[in-house]
């Protein structure tokens, strides 16, 4: 299996419900590293996964209307508790949409799969992954 993998960051306010989440019940900072790894069984003509600059491009144009939020405002979520895990889930929704209409520079068919990763810090991280089709 082949992969490209891009990275970015963004940086969040947010509050968990529930004892579990101890003190990050209370309103927190938190600066995220995303990862965005797109895989392939096959290289195309050109010899790659995908188009590394349109990846980087579809990973920034994703996490933008997150960047310097506090998640809890985003009425998108609903109310959730916007964990790492589910965060991976969210950006993962639309880079598939990007790469399934062919937005990353190769036709979506010819993709396997996509994983995304969130380092909460140096020794902590969540991904999630799933195939295209």
């Amino acid at each position: 299996m082949y992969a490209v993998e891009v990275r970015d960051h963004i940086m969040v306010a947010h509050s968990f419900r529930g004892a579990v989440f101890g003190p990050a019940q209370a309103l927190h900072g938190a600066t995220f590293v995303v990862d965005a790894a797109f895989l392939s069984e096959t290289l195309d003509a050109n010899g790659i996964v995908v188009d590394i600059g349109r990846a980087h491009e579809a990973l920034t144009a994703t996490l933008a209307p997150l960047n310097y939020r506090n998640l809890d405002d985003v009425s998108e979520f609903g109310g959730s508790n916007t964990t790492t895990e589910f965060l991976t889930r969210h950006i993962f929704d639309r880079l598939a949409d990007a790469a399934r209409s062919g937005g990353l520079g190769r036709a979506g068919r010819e993709l396997k799969a996509i994983r995304v990763t969130i380092s909460e810090s140096h020794v902590a991280r969540a991904w999630y992954e799933a195939p295209l089709w």
